[in-house]
C-alpha cells in the first residue's frame, strides 16, 4: 500500500496545511494500526495480562508491536478500525530490541506503508497513531525532538541500550506502545515504545537494521 497524501491549494495558510497532513495520515494509516488485549496462560485457562497497540506488517495477518506489550503472553485479541476481533499469537519477540511479531488470523488486512528513519530529520512532523488507555485510533502529532537516543532493555538479567531511538513531543500514554509513529507521507518510521516524560516520548526505529530483526 502506497499512502499519498494530497497537496493542498498554493494559498494554503500553515495551519491548514498543518491539519491537512495529519489528518490525510490518520485517514491513510488508521486502518492498519490495531488494538492488543494481551492474554496469559494460567492453571484455569487464559486470562487478560495486558494491552497495547500493534501496526499490520502484511495483509495476510503479521502485526508488528513491542516486545513488552506481549512480554510473558501467548496470544490475545487483536481489534481492527473497523471492528472485528481477530485471535492473534506471539509469533516472536526481541526484548532486547523491544521488537515483536504476533499472528492473527483471517487476512484482507490493511498493510502500513514501512519508511525509513534513517531519512529523518529533527524537526520534521510525525503522527502517532495508536489506543491509549483502550481509546482506539488515537491520534496526536508533534515533531522530532532528537535522534539517535538510547533506549535501555533488560531481558533476564542481560542489559542493552536500543540505539538511534526517536524522541518525540507527539503525546504519547499508556496503550501507545507498539504503535506506529509515522512520517508526513503516512510511512511507518517508528515503534512507539515509551512515556519518558511529559512531550517526551521515544520511539524504537524503523529501518533496515529493525526491519532485519522483524524478518528474523
Amino acid at each position: 500500500m502506497t499512502s499519498e497524501i494530497p497537496a493542498g491549494p498554493i494559498d494554503e495558510s500553515p495551519m491548514d496545511a498543518y491539519s491537512r497532513v495529519v489528518s490525510g495520515v490518520a485517514a491513510a494509516l488508521a486502518p492498519s494500526v490495531l488494538s492488543l488485549i494481551v492474554e496469559r496462560r494460567t492453571n484455569n485457562g487464559r486470562r487478560p495480562a495486558g494491552s497495547g497497540s500493534a501496526w499490520v506488517l502484511t495483509q495476510d495477518g503479521y502485526l508488528v508491536t513491542s516486545a513488552h506489550v506481549v512480554h510473558g503472553g501467548v496470544g490475545g485479541a487483536a481489534h481492527s478500525a473497523d471492528g472485528r476481533q481477530l485471535p492473534f499469537d506471539v509469533v516472536g519477540e526481541d526484548p532486547l530490541s523491544d521488537i515483536a511479531v504476533v499472528r492473527s488470523s483471517g487476512g484482507d488486512l490493511v498493510a502500513a506503508t514501512i519508511g525509513d528513519a534513517d531519512q529523518l530529520h529533527v524537526g520534521e512532523l510525525v503522527v502517532a497513531i495508536g489506543n491509549p488507555y483502550g481509546l482506539a485510533g488515537s491520534v496526536t502529532a508533534g515533531v522530532v525532538s532528537a535522534l539517535g537516543r538510547s533506549l535501555p532493555t533488560r531481558s533476564e538479567g542481560h542489559m542493552r541500550l536500543v540505539e538511534n531511538v526517536i524522541q518525540t513531543d507527539a503525546a504519547l500514554n499508556p496503550g501507545n506502545s507498539g504503535g506506529a509513529l509515522a512520517d508526513s507521507r503516512g510511512r511507518v518510521v517508528g515503534i512507539n515504545t515509551a512515556l519518558a516524560g511529559y512531550g517526551l516520548g521515544l520511539a524504537v526505529p524503523v529501518n533496515a537494521t529493525t526491519l532485519m530483526i522483524i524478518a528474523a
